[in-house]
């Protein structure tokens, strides 16, 4: 911005305004450019010689390198009587190998610069780490040793074990994971490894040692059944070169693909109360099982769920929240439980929030209403175009980060998808129409299909929530 006298300020007349007798010059305003097509990126595959597929994904300018392993360890693999063993092996493949004790271990990644973190989850195990492109080497080195030769020291496991432990008491406090808890058990048939904890319980946990850690290491981990995505600016680096020296001196057994047991799930429309006496708030979890990523359905589904409740302006919010005040945010969503190569799964779909004790029924009533209207008269062509920039025009930068494009390419991977399936999508979801969109999320979560779980105070809200005729209504402890 410019300014130009028109008249000195010292020959203004007497009493002027300040400012008064000059005029301003502004510099045109910049004009947008026009902007660059974006599409999520396809890797490069390619299967190194001791059978380990990698990944590779160039992204200029991604300094910090993601890296991303998936081992074939599903939850379903885990020995009876031992939930949480997976687990428990995931954290302990950092704490000490052939060529380091746990302390060195993580003085070797400090000086890298470099994380490592991993977790098992209905899929199998996840190993991630990040790392500057000029230490990927040594880190890549690390990340080898760690799964090819992990120690589980017998005291390193007992420290875990004992972690765990320690773990559990706080997850059964928290009104969210409590909810999560019952709502699995609820809709899955106590035969399956889905209806009960990821992590295990105190009594299951309790039995783990390092021998059952070292066991489920053997009989699951090995290259020809893993995959490893590398993500970051590979720009002058000798990527292969620091594989074969890696991961790619890994070695191991062949296995046979492991039969995935079908998912079936009980979504009879009812209630079920977690007492918690004189909690002044109830955590809501309502949810089914439905199609998962392999299913046509699921672009508009993701679309008419994201309308529903993905954001502070979808439906839900917009009546619960703003016109009602009865809670700080209500969202819907989908998150996708386990698939198969086979083209079978199922995720889970549900809508989750808190809500004042006092107004816990009449939430409910209103909830349900919404679902009730979506049913007969659709979402509107306004909610679904702002679910669409929001989901597709957004997503250039929600995968700005190595990390996130790390992450993604390897769900692909464990959910059995092609490499381009996530560009796809995007491209699936542009073109999907409202009444698409409707009738998905209609589908996805009917108002007569579904499980509901309150995690509250029983006395306070169990007769105004049987009141409303959603279900029957089951107490139980919330211990």
């Amino acid at each position: 911005m410019s300014e130009t006298p028109k008249t000195p300020a010292a020959a203004a007349p007497a009493g002027t305004a300040p400012g008064a007798g000059t005029s301003m010059d502004f510099h045109p305003q910049p004009a947008g450019g026009t902007p660059k097509p974006w599409a999520f990126p396809t890797p490069r595959r390619d299967v190194l010689p001791n059978g380990l597929t990698v990944l590779r994904c160039h992204r200029p300018g991604q300094q910090v390198v993601a890296v991303e392993v998936n081992l074939m360890a599903p939850l379903d693999a885990e020995p009876e009587g031992l939930d949480g063993v997976a687990t428990l092996m995931a954290r302990a493949l950092s704490e000490g190998t052939d060529k380091h004790t746990a302390e060195e271990f993580a003085a070797e990644l400090e000086r890298c610069g470099a994380t490592l973190d991993a977790h098992a989850d209905h899929p199998g195990v996840r190993v991630s780490l990040e790392v500057p492109v000029s230490r990927l080497r040594k880190a890549l080195g690390l990340l080898a040793d760690a799964l090819r030769a992990p120690a589980f020291p017998d005291g390193e496991v007992e420290r875990l074990v004992a972690n765990r432990l320690d773990e559990i008491p706080h997850e059964l406090a928290n009104p969210a994971r409590r909810a999560a808890k019952e709502l699995s058990k609820e809709l899955f048939p106590a035969t399956s490894r889905m209806s009960r904890p990821r992590q295990g319980t105190e009594e299951t946990v309790s039995r783990i040692d390092a021998a059952a850690v070292r066991a489920f290491y053997e009989a699951h981990v090995r290259p020809v059944t893993a995959t490893v995505v590398v993500v970051g600016d590979l720009e002058g680096v000798d990527l292969d070169e620091a594989l074969a020296e890696t991961l790619g001196a890994w070695t191991g057994t062949a296995a046979e693909a492991r039969a995935m047991p079908p998912i079936s799930a009980d979504d009879t429309g009812r209630v079920v109360i977690v007492d918690r006496p004189g909690a002044v708030q109830t955590q809501l979890l309502i949810g089914r099982v439905g199609p998962d990523r392999h299913d046509r359905v699921w672009p508009a589904q993701l679309l008419g769920v994201y309308c529903l409740g993905g954001t502070l302006t979808s439906r839900l919010d917009r009546v619960l929240r703003e016109e009602k005040g009865y809670t700080y945010g209500v969202r819907a969503f989908g998150q996708v439980l386990r698939s198969a190569e086979d083209g079978s799964g199922a995720a889970m779909l549900a809508i989750s929030g808190s809500v004042a004790t006092d107004v816990t029924g009449p939430a409910l009533a209103d909830l349900w209403q919404v679902l009730r209207v979506l049913a007969a008269e659709g979402l509107t062509d306004e909610e679904r175009d702002v679910a669409v920039r929001n989901l597709v025009g957004v997503a250039p930068l929600r995968y700005e980060t190595a990390a996130a494009v790390a992450g993604t390419l390897a769900d692909q991977v464990e959910q059995y998808l092609p490499d381009d399936y996530q560009a796809r999508v995007y491209a699936q979801l542009a073109e999907t129409g409202t009444v698409e969109a409707t009738a998905a999320a209609v589908s996805a979560l009917p108002a007569d299909r579904l499980v509901t779980v309150l995690v509250g105070d029983a006395a306070q809200i169990a007769d105004p929530v049987r009141e409303l005729g959603i279900g029957e209504v089951k107490v139980v402890s919330g211990s």
